[in-house]
């Protein structure tokens, strides 16, 4: 099979390899003025809980270089540097400008631009030296990419020895009855929703199909542990609504 006849999924469709990644900035460009509303109104802003437990298990040092993948808006740039402290530098990459756009506005609202690297760019080819970073953060984006073990692969590569990969990403609930009813609100609320704030139904409606469609925390954490991380291990989060997943580059 060559490159060009793979295909890949987008939601519930399934499409050319070539074509998920325009597809995908597709989707964050027109979303990316809403997104930060958007993301508190479906969680009901528990997303900012499952962040900081994401920075509590991390626990970010003074002098530490992270590079956050699929950054948008810097949420966990932000987060990441207020709990390092002095000497600590964040390099957010992203694959849509218009997201990087709004984080580079709120970095200089919150006086943090002197401390953070924006950047345009894939997840399956970063722009990077192999062990340039101490940390590697991805957050609600790796099940946007188009080949997971190519930018697991990327990320432990661009990682120095000793380095940490943390993965936050919506996951599956171990109970179906909660799935099941996780499931109704997630299909019937959230793309409503996405047409009342944002003005776009068909995103939203993408956004929680890819949910869906992404590994199950087992299998993502032997992804990883195939990508040539160590010490791999998972936390669910909201009783597994979203997981933490961490690995470390021995």
């Amino acid at each position: 099979m060559t490159q060009d006849e793979k295909t890949t999924h987008f939601g519930y469709q399934t499409v050319d390899e070539d074509q998920k990644s325009g597809l995908v900035q597709g989707v964050f460009t027109r979303v990316a003025s809403k997104y930060d509303i958007m993301n508190d109104l479906m969680s009901m802003g528990v997303h900012r809980i499952w962040k900081e437990a994401m920075m509590d298990w991390l626990a970010p040092r003074p002098g530490q270089r992270l590079l956050d993948v699929a950054g948008g808006t810097g949420d966990v740039a932000f987060r990441f540097l207020k709990r390092a402290g002095a000497g600590a530098h964040a390099t957010v990459l992203d694959l849509t400008e218009d997201m990087l756009i709004a984080g580079q506005k709120r970095a200089e609202a919150e006086n943090m631009a002197h401390a953070l690297d924006w950047l345009a760019g894939d997840a399956m080819a970063l722009p990077f030296a192999d062990n340039s970073f101490d940390v590697y953060t991805i957050s609600f984006g790796i099940r946007n990419v188009t080949r997971i073990e190519d930018a697991l692969s990327e990320a432990y590569r661009v990682l120095r020895p000793g380095g940490r990969l943390m993965v936050l990403e919506f996951s599956q609930l171990p109970v179906d009855g909660l799935q099941k009813l996780y499931d109704l609100y997630s299909f019937n609320v959230i793309p409503v929703m996405g047409q009342v704030v944002a003005n776009d139904r068909d995103s939203y409606q993408y956004l929680v199909e890819s949910i869906r469609r992404f590994p199950d925390q087992d299998r993502f954490a032997e992804m990883i542990r195939v990508a040539g991380f160590e010490q791999v291990k998972y936390r669910n989060l909201s009783m597994g609504i979203a997981a933490l997943h961490s690995g470390w580059k021995i």
